[in-house]
């Protein structure tokens, strides 16, 4: 009689224990169903300061989404992941930060695909938004060009700030700077070469910001962009303020609003304002 109450409880409890899994919403799949996540690329020796601030005012300030994630990957190019939280029905913003953030464009390219294939394989997502600033513009767009296929999540809209696609025109900044991704960052380099190689996506929209105070991509070198992304895909917006630097593009309140009007204006929340 005992053996017999012992193996009807323990069947019990398997019965609750697979029923309680059952409940368990597939919160990774489901939530990341119900909108666009926006991945935050940082540049050339970015770390996770370089959009951590931005996405505390999008989050905190503004309120206009929630930080889902925060793709960490090794010198190794090991991907690894956190979950602050996953979202609400609103954007959601996903950072991603290399250890090795002066690699090639051809290894940083890699990596990114490497974390948007995780994104696909594990959430389900099918195409995103990205936000690269600098190196990180260029980098993202290398991966627009060269990464298609079933396996990666395509861009539905791509803002770059201060990308300089046709190069850093100053020799000076090459005398300070010798690492694989400054070999790439120089004018007529074969990486930069290669963004012109093949044709742009039909339907990726795209945002370059720049501003006439920064003097690693100035105006010329980021409006090289037209030479790869068609006309009626591209938005340019110059900001004229010389005292806005290169790394303060990502810390300008006015940077902040056109990101908000070109990606999420009419998605937010109504209650949620423009700064």
């Amino acid at each position: 009689m005992r053996n017999k109450i012992i193996s009807i409880t323990s069947f019990s409890l398997v019965i609750i224990g697979f029923i309680s899994i059952l409940a368990i919403p597939n919160r990774a799949i489901s939530d990341f169903d119900k909108i666009r996540p926006t991945l935050f690329v940082h540049g050339y020796k970015g770390t996770e300061n370089s959009f951590g601030f931005m996405l505390e005012r999008f989050e905190h300030e503004y309120k206009w989404g929630d930080k889902a994630l925060v793709y960490y990957v090794t010198k190794q190019g090991v991907v690894q992941k956190y979950h602050p939280r996953l979202g609400k029905e609103k954007p959601m913003f996903v950072q991603v930060i290399f250890a090795q953030n002066r690699a090639s464009f051809e290894l940083t390219a890699s990596w990114l695909a490497n974390v948007l294939q995780d994104m696909k394989k594990v959430y389900g997502v099918d195409d995103v938004n990205i936000v690269g600033h600098s190196m990180g513009g260029i980098v993202a767009l290398k991966y627009i060009k060269q990464f298609r296929g079933e396996q990666f999540p395509s861009v539905h809209k791509f803002v770059t700030l201060g990308s300089p696609f046709d190069g850093i025109y100053s020799e000076a900044y090459f005398q300070i700077h010798h690492d694989p991704a400054a070999t790439d960052l120089r004018p007529d380099s074969p990486a930069l070469k290669f963004l012109r190689e093949r044709p742009f996506p039909k339907h990726t929209q795209v945002l370059s910001i720049s501003s006439t105070g920064d003097a690693i991509a100035v105006p010329e070198s980021v409006r090289s962009l037209r030479e790869i992304v068609p006309s009626g895909q591209l938005t340019e917006k110059v900001i004229e303020n010389k005292q806005l630097g290169h790394s303060d593009l990502h810390e300008s309140r006015r940077v902040d609003q056109l990101i908000y009007e070109f990606l999420w204006k009419n998605q937010v929340n109504m209650e949620s304002k423009a700064p």
